[in-house]
């Protein structure tokens, strides 16, 4: 599976996405339009490792929910990324079977280095 879960109105995710010259075959998914749903969202935890590494403590819906002084499951993780699409970190670039998360710039840089070494 080549797919980018992300923000069309993220000028981060926009520029990341411009950067990475990605074949024609890959599939976007804006989140804030298409929700991400349990069966993508568990597809995705299989291969990043848990929940927690899918789940942004950047959001501002993070603190202003005082999420931050509370001890999160891998449950509530599951939970809060179905529930606001801005608790997914993004951009995710899952490419054949890796996966890549979030914008900075080492891991675009390996999600660059992936998929022009996989094309």
């Amino acid at each position: 599976m080549k797919k980018i879960y992300y923000l069309k109105t993220c000028s981060t995710c926009v520029r990341i996405i411009k950067s990475l010259d990605l074949p024609d075959d890959v599939i976007f998914q804006d989140i804030k339009t298409e929700d991400i749903t349990v069966k993508q969202i568990e597809a995705l935890e299989k291969l990043a490792g848990s929940y927690e590494a899918l789940f942004s403590k950047r959001a501002k819906l993070y603190k202003e929910m005082g999420l931050k002084d509370q001890n999160l499951t891998e449950k509530d993780y599951k939970h809060y990324i179905l529930d606001h699409y801005t608790f997914l970190s993004r951009p995710v670039i899952v490419y054949n079977d890796q996966i890549f998360i979030g914008n900075s710039a080492k891991t675009v840089d390996a999600a660059k280095a992936y998929i022009h070494a996989n094309e």
